[in-house]
């Protein structure tokens, strides 16, 4: 196998010679899955329920209990989850996360071997993700898929994420029958960091359209508008979209449970987006100023809420 690492656009460029076969293709991957978070969860649930072997892991060992129950093998180091797994399949919660787990001393790097793949859901920074990849290629011979995903825990639950992956095409293209069962769709955006580099687009998009939400249902409010009514009302015209019709009802009724996904993971995304932007040679001025409102609002006691709750920047929960 040949390695050929070049940079071009702030995304890394490595190649490598396919380590798939056609009998590789055809055989029952086994799944070694780390990270059994909100998203984890249902996205290890539906590769049970699809029959694949699957092996878990996770820092709270209490976490892996309902799929061990449901059939899944439980690991109790990274040493046992690369050795019961094919393709080994993260979903974390940052790049500090990531790569303590995979380079820190006993960390699963030093367990993986040549004819593994590695396949990252968690949302990180693009530089980093080429630079660990580049790392486990070198030293293991593994390949790395950035492959972040966006839909939420609803999304996961019914199989309906879009994958948006980094990698070589032959070992993304490997990968399809195996991740048709979590997603709608996989596009492979280019070689590794590419899906992440598509992942920080996505959450400009996602979490500045959530700021936007919060102050038109507070402004709806204050101007005695059911805002109750304001998703149903713009619906199909140009201002819908999923955030909409998911964060305004919420925001109207004030539910704010059960939490789907976290403020301090848009707070951690819109940094990255600033960060890639100024790595670019480039500005974010939008992205930046909700950077700064989610920082607030998370330093206010939300990190761990749900982000319809970014309401409580505008309307005082004390007033409902």
């Amino acid at each position: 196998m040949r390695q050929t690492p070049a940079a071009q656009a702030g995304v890394c460029r490595l190649t490598w010679a396919p380590c798939c076969t056609a009998r590789e293709q055809a055989m029952t991957l086994r799944v070694g899955f780390a990270g059994i978070g909100l998203m984890g969860l249902p996205l290890c649930q539906r590769l049970l329920a699809a029959g694949v072997p699957l092996t878990v892991f996770n820092r709270t060992p209490s976490k892996c209990e309902p799929l061990r129950q449901a059939g899944a093998r439980h690991a109790q180091s990274l040493a046992e989850l690369a050795e019961h797994s094919d393709v080994l399949m993260l979903c974390l919660a940052d790049t500090h996360a990531v790569r303590e787990l995979m380079f820190a001393e006993h960390g699963l790097a030093q367990h993986l071997r040549a004819g593994q793949r590695l396949v990252d859901f968690s949302s990180l920074e693009p530089t980093a993700t080429c630079e660990m990849a580049a790392r486990l290629w070198a030293e293991r011979g593994v390949p790395w898929i950035d492959a972040p995903v966006s839909g939420g825990v609803q999304g996961a639950a019914a199989g309906s994420l879009v994958v948006m992956a980094g990698g070589a095409a032959a070992d993304i293209d490997a990968l399809r029958p195996l991740l048709a069962h979590l997603s709608q769709r996989v596009t492979r955006m280019g070689e590794v960091g590419a899906g992440q580099v598509t992942k920080v687009c996505n959450q400009m998009l996602v979490a500045c359209n959530a700021l936007v939400i919060a102050e038109v249902v507070a402004l709806a409010e204050r101007c005695g508008v059911d805002a109750a009514q304001l998703a149903p009302a713009l619906a199909g015209g140009f201002a819908d979209s999923k955030p909409l019709q998911i964060l305004a009802p919420q925001m109207a009724a004030r539910e704010f449970e059960p939490i789907k996904w976290h403020v301090r993971t848009l707070r951690k995304d819109l940094d990255t987006a600033v960060k890639l932007s100024l790595e670019q040679g480039s500005s974010a001025p939008m992205a930046d100023t909700a950077a700064t409102l989610m920082r607030r609002h998370s330093d206010n006691g939300y990190a761990e809420q749900d982000p319809a709750t970014l309401l409580y920047l505008h309307r005082s929960p004390e007033h409902d």
